[in-house]
Parts: structure tokens; C-alpha cells; sequence
């Protein structure tokens, strides 16, 4: 009995860790459409926010029309503007890419794009994927 109410607890504890980490999901892009992901934030004990991107399908970006050097990722939050997390580099058969990120702003949405340049301080190239939903 004491065994299975430990895996209880256990069970419940991890369900409401969980339950706090939110999880976004890029929406279907129009540039790849085959791209899928997701994005995780959880905070830390730091109070700052650890931001997982997972990504699959995400096609070279020298294969694009026009064709670009990298992915970058950005984020958005309430009170500060866009904020660069860094590059994504999708590899292997599956085209899978991952990027973990802190910042101290909780981030509204979470966006890639396709650009020329790595050391850009604001997005200027295409939108790829995005959390933002759509009105």
C-alpha cells in the first residue's frame, strides 16, 4: 500500500510540473511546409526563462527561393522588443534542430527566420515559423 501511494505522489508531482512548463507550437509554414516543432518555457530558479525549441522538417536554408546562410531564432514578451535567441541548425534525415535559450522576459511568441547574416541584432529576413497565432 505505502509502495503505491508513493507512485501516487510521485504521479502527481510530475503532472503538476508539467502543468506549469507552457508549450507552444509552430504553426504550419507556407515557406516549409513540412516544418513542424514545438517551443517549452519553463522558470528557472533564477527567476529567468529557459526556452527549449525543437524543430523537424526544417529544409536547408540554402535551399530556399531566395536561398539564405541560417536560421535565427527570436522571441517576443509584453515588455521588451525582439530579442535574438541564436541560430538552429536543422541536421540528419529527419532535418531536427534544437536550441535551448535564457532570457528574463516571458516570451509571448517565439518566431525563425531565414537570413543572410548570424550577427543580426533584429530579424530582417522571411518569417519561417511561428508560435503567433493568427487573429
Amino acid at each position: 500500500m505505502k509502495a503505491i501511494y508513493s507512485i501516487a505522489i510521485t504521479l502527481l508531482i510530475n503532472a503538476a510540473l508539467s502543468a506549469c512548463t507552457p508549450k507552444m507550437t509552430f504553426t504550419n509554414s507556407t515557406i516549409v511546409p513540412s516544418a513542424t516543432g514545438n517551443v517549452t518555457v519553463k522558470k528557472d530558479k533564477n527567476k529567468n526563462y529557459v526556452i527549449n525549441v525543437s524543430v523537424q522538417n526544417l529544409a536547408d536554408p540554402q535551399k530556399l527561393n531566395p536561398a539564405k546562410s541560417t536560421y535565427l531564432v527570436w522571441t517576443e514578451s509584453k515588455n521588451d522588443p525582439v530579442q535574438k535567441l541564436g541560430k538552429i541548425s536543422p541536421s540528419g534525415k529527419a532535418l531536427q534542430g534544437s536550441l535551448r535559450a535564457t532570457t528574463t522576459s516571458e516570451p509571448t511568441d517565439v518566431f525563425i527566420t531565414a537570413e543572410d547574416n548570424v550577427d543580426l541584432q533584429y530579424p530582417d529576413g522571411r518569417i519561417v515559423l511561428t508560435t503567433k497565432k493568427e487573429p
